[in-house]
């Protein structure tokens, strides 16, 4: 079944959902007043080095200072141009650091040799601040294009380990080296694949001029300041992830269907892809079922068709699969009954790591498995399940406790983190979903609901903290539905109703 994006835009959120198999793959969400930074550029000032750490923490003008560490430093030097730990995170996450020809790189300089305090950088956005910790960001400035990654200071060409036919790598990278100007650098991305050298040069000198505009804007404005922002999420996935096997775009915004329409025609024109404004009454997440796979993505606990489960649960260090057998007894034996479900549970771990974005050290604790033989399929099976995460991920081998360790690389804040805000009801041990969450489920729910209800007055009823912020910053949405329907809402408030609570009726 054909790949396909459904895209729900509103004032306050825009909400993509990548669907596989009739299921959600990915799911982006940008807010109005939340906007992403990965792949930003900041001209900033560095306030504390840290050499025990081998790195320093920089003024962009966030509220946390950035984190930068010597790898992610300039020095024009051999030992830190091919040291790429973190340096490609705001490019192309299919890019292979390693490409071919690199050797191990020597050891890294002191930081303290590198940066002083008060020195002014041009620093980019590699991760979004996660939890307590601040951005971390890389001075490897690095410009992402349709087909390639251009990396101004940085002479090297690199090639997506996703594209595998080698005398397409060699001609590539031949056709890069050709056009490429002198001491600049390239990530070849996997789009590039088959794409012939006037889509490379176009791509190329876009890229270069984007770069020259940075490069001059920098030297006009002081430090802490923005000097360059990435593309909005509608944009940034259509560049990053749509591909020839995504054969269909559903989107419920004109203004939206009008943007996505020329954003293909002047950067993909020779791509062919089904367009639709979705203009039917329901949601158009609901009439995808995205809504029911959204919620069941934030509980700790996902079944198994078999009977057997699996219970994930995020600390700030590591994340921690747990394999349940649940209802599940099997028909032959023991051995068979666990191999089953840790098969079965493979494929569905892989499919929520991808899901809820989840990164960083995880821990897989599948049911113990007496026979090597078992042991060893179970992780066959979940290498093969990872192939389609477009996120580098590490598998170490299963242990005889069933334990797998691995790492999945993250660049922004898990689906979980992202919805949800620490329960005040449970001291931070849980989540529940955030009042602007809420404030948006509220107004999906009275968009869907509020035509059936009879007479002009409809009474909402809510807890404290979401009425507040439904008078306050959220007002005009309300006025906006009320006008829209041509009824009147009003908000009634209850403190004895959960956060999560909230009540539509007529008034």
């Amino acid at each position: 079944m054909a790949k396909k994006l459904v895209i729900n835009k509103t004032a306050h959120e825009t909400r993509i959902a990548l669907q596989e198999n009739g299921h959600i793959a990915e799911l982006y969400i940008e807010r109005t007043r939340e906007l992403g930074i990965v792949g930003n550029i900041y001209k900033g000032k560095v306030i504390r080095v840290l050499p025990g750490m081998q790195a320093a923490f920089v003024d962009i003008g966030l509220e946390k200072a950035g984190f930068l560490y010597v790898a992610d430093v300039i020095d024009q030097m051999e030992a830190v141009v091919d040291y790429v730990d973190g340096r490609s995170t705001s490019a192309d996450p299919n890019a292979d650091p390693n490409a071919e020809g690199n050797d191990e790189p020597p050891p890294l300089p002191p930081i303290e040799d590198l940066l002083q305090e008060g020195q002014i950088i041009l620093a980019q956005i590699a991760k979004e601040p996660l939890g307590t910790k601040g951005a971390r960001i890389t001075s490897n400035i690095s410009l992402p294009g349709r087909h390639l990654v251009y990396m101004p200071t940085i002479d090297h060409i690199g090639i997506s380990r996703r594209i595998e036919n080698e005398e397409e790598k060699e001609r590539l990278r031949a056709t890069v080296e050709s056009i490429r100007k002198p001491g600049s650098g390239f990530i070849v991305r996997t789009a590039a694949e088959g794409k012939c050298k006037e889509d490379l040069k176009a791509d190329m000198l876009y890229l270069a001029e984007l770069w020259n505009d940075i490069d001059a804007r920098q030297n006009e404005i002081g430090a802490p300041a923005l000097i360059h922002s990435d593309l909005d999420v509608t944009s940034k996935v259509l560049r990053d992830i749509l591909t020839e096997d995504i054969g269909h775009i559903v989107v419920d915004s004109a203004v939206e269907h009008d943007k996505i329409v020329k954003f293909l025609s002047t950067y993909m024109p020779k791509l062919k892809c089904n367009i639709e404004l979705y203009s039917k009454k329901e949601a158009l997440f609901d009439a995808f079922g995205l809504e029911v796979e959204i919620s069941r993505a934030l509980g700790s606990k996902v079944w198994l068709k078999s009977g057997g489960y699996i219970v994930i649960e995020q600390t700030e260090a590591l994340t921690a699969v747990d394999v349940n057998t649940g209802r599940f007894v099997g028909k032959r034996n023991l051995e068979d009954t666990i191999l089953k479900t840790n098969l079965e549970a493979v494929k569905e771990v892989a499919y929520q790591l991808r899901l809820r974005n989840i990164g960083g050290l995880i821990i897989i604790d599948f049911i113990d498995m007496e026979k090597e033989l078992h042991r060893e399929q179970v992780h066959s099976m979940l290498e093969e399940a990872l192939k389609n995460d477009k996120s580098k991920t590490n598998i170490l081998k299963i242990s005889e406790l069933g334990l797998v360790e691995m790492t999945r690389k993250r660049v922004r804040e898990s689906l979980g983190r992202s919805l949800c805000e620490p329960c005040p009801y449970c001291d931070g041990s849980g989540y529940i979903k955030s009042r602007t969450t809420m404030v948006f489920e509220i107004f999906r729910k009275l968009k869907r609901e509020i035509q059936s209800l009879p007479g002009y007055r409809v009474n909402l009823q809510v807890h404290p903290d979401v009425a507040a912020l439904l008078y306050d910053e959220e007002s005009a949405v309300i006025e906006e539905i009320e006008k829209h329907f041509e009824k009147q809402i009003t908000i009634i408030v209850r403190p004895n109703f959960h956060l999560e609570q909230f009540e539509i009726g007529e008034g």
